[in-house]
């Protein structure tokens, strides 16, 4: 029988209700006031400076529910459960009419998302496949091909409740849609492990 592997594929992680609606409700209350800097992309995207989690008891308790999935999340990336922290955290406030251009974080292995609001569906994270070294010159494109893991130039998150969590790695390509819908509130992060070992080259970092 013919056998179809997914070669190195890139992990991605989805946990919902990883936030109880009590925490969601206080980040949500809490930062919403505080989000000032706009995006420069967008005049309807704002952005609260970044964090730590020992800014706020708010942050430390998502940072306390959050981190295990991280170090799951690096088992898989790294083959080992190793001693994880997040480095930075933000809020994102988006209102209806705002987007977020593709990008991805610098200066971390692992990123994430908490959806801390209800969303429009069209307005739910997308990701991109790599723009170079993964295709051939050549490409199939029309109204009448499949859509599959193998040839899809994007993806986009399932449909998220407040509290759900979604972690990928930090090179990975993402944007948001212009958003159709009401005020859409997300809380973003990055982490990285203590320190890497390649057979005795070891590199340590610091939060």
């Amino acid at each position: 029988m013919d056998e179809v592997f997914g070669l190195f594929p890139t992990p991605f992680m989805r946990a919902p209700a990883t936030l109880n609606a009590r925490l969601v409700e206080g980040l949500v209350q809490h930062f919403s006031a505080l989000a000032s800097s706009s995006n420069k992309a967008s005049g309807s995207l704002l952005h609260t400076e970044m964090l730590h989690p020992g800014d706020s008891p708010l942050l430390v308790e998502a940072a306390t529910l959050i981190t295990p999935k991280i170090v799951d999340m690096g088992a898989l990336m790294f083959g080992e459960r190793l001693d994880w922290s997040i480095k930075e955290m933000w809020v994102n406030l988006m209102d209806r009419g705002g987007l977020q251009t593709m990008h991805n974080h610098a200066n971390s292995f692992v990123s994430g998302v908490v959806y801390l609001t209800a969303m429009h569906p069209e307005s739910q994270t997308v990701f991109m496949k790599p723009s170079a070294g993964t295709e051939f010159v050549f490409k199939n494109e029309h109204a009448n091909i499949a859509s599959t893991p193998f040839n899809a130039d994007r993806w986009t998150v399932p449909q998220s409740a407040p509290g759900d969590l979604v972690l990928f790695p930090s090179y990975l390509l993402h944007a948001v849609p212009v958003n159709q819908g009401e005020r859409r509130i997300t809380l973003s992060f990055n982490a990285i492990p203590d320190g890497l070992d390649s057979w005795g080259y070891k590199v340590r970092f610091g939060t």
